[in-house]
């Protein structure tokens, strides 16, 4: 059976995912992964689908609801899980919060990139009030586990240093759902 990547973009509201769920769902889909969140009135959805119909099918079949809630998808073929062709790894997070500033994002980033870390999973927010707004982010990412990990702190250490905000990265804790 495909697998099948769709993202969707658009005003929140209530319901989005029910009708969304019930069209792939009508299309024969099981649902295996979905992340989904707000930002700022705008809803955000990628999920992980099988589903025995093509990406222009379900593409089709989900353009009534698209239009009607007015919202941007994008359907994909995408290959099975693909873990098993990543170099080895340990999940890390690092967190950042300060003072906001242009470029925050992109330098972290950029660092963790340098050390051929992965990021999975990143959520950042403005807090504060709107004369001194803090930015706060989240990072979960696999290290390599031929990763040079106390270089690697050290480079966050001195980032943290340099743009004048808190950085930690740290081992990752597992949650149990």
């Amino acid at each position: 059976m495909p697998q099948l990547a769709v993202a969707v973009l658009g005003p929140d509201q209530p319901g989005v995912v029910a009708r969304l769920a019930q069209v792939l769902l009508a299309d024969g889909g099981n649902l295996e992964d979905s992340s989904m969140t707000l930002l700022r009135g705008q809803f955000a959805m990628t999920l992980i689908v099988d589903v025995p119909r093509s990406a222009d099918d379900v593409r089709h079949d989900l353009a009534d609801v698209a239009t009607s809630l007015d919202l941007l998808v994008s359907v994909r073929e995408t290959s099975p899980d693909t873990d098993d062709l990543r170099p080895p790894a340990t999940p890390y997070v690092l967190r950042l919060h300060g003072a906001d500033q242009p470029g925050l994002l992109h330098r972290a980033a950029s660092l963790l990139a340098t050390y051929d870390v992965n990021i999975t999973d990143l959520a950042s927010r403005l807090v504060g009030s709107v004369a001194a707004p803090v930015y706060v982010m989240n990072v979960a990412c696999d290290v390599p586990t031929s990763a040079a990990v106390d270089a690697l702190v050290a480079a966050v250490d001195a980032l943290a240093g340099e743009l004048g905000v808190e950085a930690s990265l740290r081992p990752a804790d597992f949650d149990l759902l």
